[in-house]
């Protein structure tokens, strides 16, 4: 492939003189510019619900949500993954992020990994990646041959796959079951990915996460209702979400919380429903982790 024809490639017409800009010109064009990423988004915002639903299944049914990258677009969905736990109260193992060339390539570019197909292969056979799973590459070029590789290999596997790619025509859209284009142009840094292809990975990603937790029931209205309060500030949040779904007052909330062993959506079924923590604990278990219908709201 001719990659000086791809939109990321391409040299940006009103970022000519970035060298000879005063600080304030540099850091409004570049605002400018980052401005346009979130309009791109929107237009794919069709082909990102489709991989919601997707993602959303293979949650219900036990599968994964894995990300697989190189370079910034694998530090991308690998800080995706990290963060679903304590934010949500996924288990570990249920949103994975694949780096290639492992995750010290996180703090050290390993430098011709994401040339390699074969290290995709062994990254997902050494998860056990199968057909509960959904598998999403990210490629701000759309032609990386470590995730391109990965696709395949995880399709094999019976896994949905699901691509995402700054440009468009995209080669890895071809491998994809799911193919989402934001096609971000030419950067103010001439093939600098990690600007505005960066940005718009992230919020794709944002949305994949995020959406597909909500319909899973990790979310009660906007609250993060299974976040894990590891800290003061999460403790505070999480006795603010109880007051702000219940109404209680915050020593009811507080005492709730503690019966509930510092679960949010466990004290809030408890005070909407007047069961005790064991009770409200079977309620949600039932309901398959959905707090309306463990309330009897839904």
């Amino acid at each position: 492939m001719d990659l000086s024809t791809l939109g990321t490639e391409t040299r940006n017409e009103r970022t000519a003189e970035l060298d000879r800009m005063p600080v304030s010109e540099l850091l409004t064009v570049m605002n400018a510019e980052d401005q346009t990423v979130a309009l791109t988004v929107r237009e794919a915002l069709p082909d990102i619900g489709t991989a919601v639903e997707a993602i959303t299944e293979s949650l219900r049914r036990g599968g994964r949500l894995i990300y697989l990258g190189a370079g910034t677009s694998g530090r991308i969905g690998l800080l995706d993954a990290v963060e679903c736990p304590p934010t949500f109260g996924t288990a570990p193992e249920q949103v994975v992020g694949l780096l290639s060339g492992g995750p010290g390539a996180f703090i050290v570019a390993v430098e011709g990994a994401e040339d390699e197909p074969a290290r995709a292969i062994a990254d997902l056979d050494e998860i056990g990646v199968n057909e509960r799973d959904t598998v999403v590459g990210l490629a701000a070029s759309g032609r990386t041959p470590y995730v391109i590789g990965g696709l395949q290999h995880a399709a094999t596997r019976g896994a949905v796959t699901v691509s995402v790619a700054c440009n468009r025509d995209a080669l890895v859209s071809r491998y994809a079951d799911i193919p989402i284009e934001v096609p971000t142009g030419p950067e103010i840094l001439t093939g600098s990915t990690r600007l505005k292809g960066g940005t718009a990975e992230k919020m794709v990603c944002n949305m994949l996460s995020t959406a597909s937790m909500v319909r899973v029931g990790k979310v009660y209205g906007n609250l993060m209702v299974d976040v894990r309060a590891t800290n003061n500030k999460l403790v505070d949040r999480a006795q603010r979400m109880v007051v702000q779904a219940t109404g209680a007052d915050p020593d009811t909330a507080a005492e709730a919380l503690t019966a509930a062993g510092g679960h949010a959506k466990t004290a809030i079924v408890m005070l909407l429903t007047g069961a005790t923590a064991e009770e409200a604990a079977r309620r949600i278990e039932q309901a398959h982790g959905d707090t309306r219908t463990a309330a009897g709201q839904a």
